[in-house]
């Protein structure tokens, strides 16, 4: 296949940025989107200029790292999939492919099509954990019985990688579908409810700070996250919200 990518440039925060574009040749439809963009990157290289910057590692649909915007679509237009997922058999011969980064600002661009997602590092050290006790009297984590609904929802939250397509597609750059994956994976459990309450309010908390954007109930979030995560999240951090202010009153 012969393509035309049209790339965001940017090299940092401060830059104002671009779009450049980037005629590729001889794809084959076999190839993963993030073969092809190393193809353009070896191509870039060999004409003596800047190769595109963009954030990997697993390739296997596990870390997140691969956040692109492809054609206006978060991770491109195949749902339930990240982009290293993405195959170039979902493009035809001749398309014009439009590459840019996550916008937000709680989201600043690095370079190129890398962004700072460290503003999702700091809600999860907020609160996203469970003080293990280690006082050598511990029980055995099977030995607490959790009813099969809660723990395939509570599996269902933690499934969330924390790639941020959910920001990125938010037309408010909302953090909510994340944030509400991470209180519900332990809200859930019974491990989780010493610190329910805590948690949810310095998640929260965190959230704000970190400057995303607030709710609409739009629904955009659910439907380009890769891994499916449910809008019923939303919901129930929100009452464990309420009910956590309710008890400081």
């Amino acid at each position: 296949m012969d393509l035309t990518l049209k790339v965001w440039r940017q090299n940092g925060p401060q830059d104002a940025g671009r779009m450049e574009t980037y005629p590729v040749s001889d794809v084959s439809p076999d190839m993963s989107f993030l073969e092809m963009m190393d193809m353009m990157n070896d191509q870039i290289i060999r004409s003596g200029g800047d190769p595109v910057a963009f954030d990997h590692d697993c390739r296997e649909g596990i870390c997140g790292m691969c956040s692109m915007f492809i054609n206006g679509e978060a991770h491109g237009p195949n749902r339930g999939t990240t982009t290293c997922q993405l195959h170039m058999r979902s493009f035809k011969d001749g398309d014009t492919i439009t590459i840019e980064p996550w916008r937000a600002s709680a989201f600043p661009v690095v370079k190129d099509l890398a962004v700072d997602r460290s503003s999702f590092d700091r809600v999860i050290q907020s609160g996203g954990y469970i003080s293990v006790n280690t006082s050598g009297e511990t029980l055995d984590a099977n030995a607490i019985p959790v009813p099969k609904g809660q723990a395939d929802d509570a599996f269902s939250a933690a499934t969330c990688i924390g790639c941020g397509a959910c920001v990125a597609t938010c037309k408010n750059a909302s953090a909510m579908l994340f944030v509400s994956a991470k209180v519900s994976q332990f809200a859930l459990l019974p491990q989780g409810q010493p610190e329910r309450a805590t948690r949810v309010q310095r998640m929260v908390e965190q959230m704000d700070k970190e400057g995303f954007g607030n709710c609409t109930n739009t629904g955009a979030c659910a439907v380009e996250c890769p891994k499916g995560i449910d809008l019923s999240n939303i919901a129930r951090m929100n009452r464990d919200y309420l009910s956590a202010s309710a008890l400081e009153e």
